[in-house]
């Protein structure tokens, strides 16, 4: 297994408490009750070995948003808190190159290949992942390290969230990323 560069960055998506707001489980339940244990495993593995770590914060402007600044659900959760020094990258819609310069940021930086975890997995994962595939990005999704909620199509039908997730994967792996789990990530962190 390839190691991974000192550049490779861990983008981590809107894990802030505002996801634990009962209204996003209307449908019914999340899948992935150890995505958060996952994505901590991730941090640490990322902080011991020095590599960059960004933290996609959404800021939304929805006066009824559970993820609107100046409330409690805006802050991250505790699993996947920032530490000093590590990028905050504020965002108004789903995905986090809209708006936010961070495609210049890493640009400069010098970084090329994006490992990804967070929330929600067909929403502001999946546009994100789109686009940094689309930006030609070296990108990885840890699929264990991201979850979702049920969801009805628009006949009505109910998808439970670990369908959601899973055919999410399927449509992002080979086309715009590589799906993969977190121990696979931190056996390559060296």
């Amino acid at each position: 297994m390839t190691p991974l560069p000192p550049t490779a960055c861990l983008l981590l998506i809107d894990l802030q408490q505002a996801i634990d707001d009962p209204r996003w489980a209307v449908a019914g339940p999340r899948n992935n009750p150890s995505a958060e244990a996952h994505v901590a495993s991730l941090l640490e593995g990322w902080r011991r070995t020095g590599r960059p770590v960004i933290h996609v914060r959404h800021d939304s402007v929805n006066p009824d948003s559970t993820y609107r600044p100046g409330q409690p659900g805006h802050d991250f959760k505790p699993e996947a808190r920032p530490a000093p020094g590590e990028k905050i990258v504020g965002k108004e819609t789903n995905s986090a190159f809209i708006g936010t310069g961070l495609e210049d940021y890493l640009r400069q930086a010098g970084i090329d290949m994006l490992i990804v975890a967070g929330v929600i997995t067909n929403n502001s994962v999946e546009a994100t992942v789109r686009m940094a595939g689309n930006l030609s990005f070296d990108t990885w999704l840890v699929g264990d390290a991201c979850f979702t909620f049920a969801r009805h199509d628009l006949s009505g039908r109910l998808w439970q969230a670990e369908e959601v997730h899973a055919l999410s994967l399927a449509n992002l792996d080979g086309e715009y990323c590589t799906v993969t789990d977190t121990a696979a990530m931190l056996a390559r962190l060296g």
